[in-house]
């Protein structure tokens, strides 16, 4: 069994880990102004002076954080409905229809899925079409309330599955001493189906905020906004490598930070 697990975490952690620990490193090393080539254990903190120093770096980092939570939060509002009919209020038949439904849009490609959304976000698109004889204009492509709406239709199932899961396994006793014992509807869902659901709510939020704070295809596609993967990108391929791995430390660390926060309130059971 010991020899089964050897190979893929050997692979794991010679490949994955240490990749990313060389892309790492490359925070601490300099880099030739002209040529750009990275000068390997020729040790600097410039990077970090420079994102530190940088108003612009600060305020990629707080959109792309605050776009993160947003997301978050317009996912759990719309998945709690949804993820409560189908596990206490469905037959088994809607339930199963239902989840076919919400795990279809995962089989699609998510390329063709934002691009879907470019078109409709267009100036000529679906939506200015439906628009314009209300004298509205369409959004375009340029608002970043495109990338928030894209967002939280691409991790809406991610957050809906864990709280999905998490009902289905609320006993149905707990509910009816509840109500015995004079409940309303509010009371009982305040005091007794939030708490115990809460972990598979934050364990959704894993996924939501965790996707959404490190993506870049999404801001470049359907708006114009800069977000912390747009930046890491854009400076890779400049061939500027100690910011971009410098830069790729903070959504590391938010989200070892995030993850620690989840794992003590229960998140982990959940998944």
């Amino acid at each position: 069994m010991r020899l089964l697990l050897a190979v893929p975490l050997f692979w794991l952690v010679v490949v994955y880990l240490g990749s990313l620990a060389i892309l790492l490193l490359n925070a601490f090393w300099t880099s030739d102004p002209f040529t750009g080539k990275v000068n390997p254990f020729d040790w600097s903190l410039a990077a970090f002076d420079q994102i530190f120093g940088n108003e612009v770096y600060r305020t990629v980092a707080l959109r792309t954080v605050g776009m993160a939570i947003l997301v978050t939060l317009t996912d759990a509002l719309l998945a709690f409905p949804i993820a409560y009919y189908m596990a206490r209020v469905a037959s088994r038949r809607v339930r199963g229809l239902l989840v076919v439904a919400i795990l279809m849009p995962l089989w699609a490609s998510y390329l063709v899925k934002i691009f879907a959304w470019r078109t409709i976000f267009l100036g000529n698109g679906l939506l200015s079409w439906l628009l314009t004889p209300f004298g509205i204009p369409g959004p375009g492509t340029d608002e970043i309330a495109n990338s928030w709406i894209v967002f939280s239709y691409l991790w809406l199932p991610y957050m809906i599955l864990p709280i999905y899961a998490g009902l289905e396994r609320l006993p149905s006793s707990l509910l009816e001493a509840s109500a015995d014992l004079g409940a309303r509807a509010g009371t009982t869902f305040r005091r007794v189906v939030l708490p115990l659901v809460f972990p598979a709510l934050v364990a959704g939020s894993i996924f939501t905020f965790s996707l959404t704070l490190g993506d870049y295809i999404v801001p470049s596609l359907v708006s114009d906004a800069k977000f912390i993967g747009n930046v890491i990108y854009d400076n890779s391929a400049l061939g500027n490598f100690p910011i971009a791995a410098a830069y790729s430390m903070l959504p590391i660390l938010i989200m070892v930070v995030y993850l620690v926060i989840a794992r003590r309130l229960g998140a982990f059971e959940s998944l």
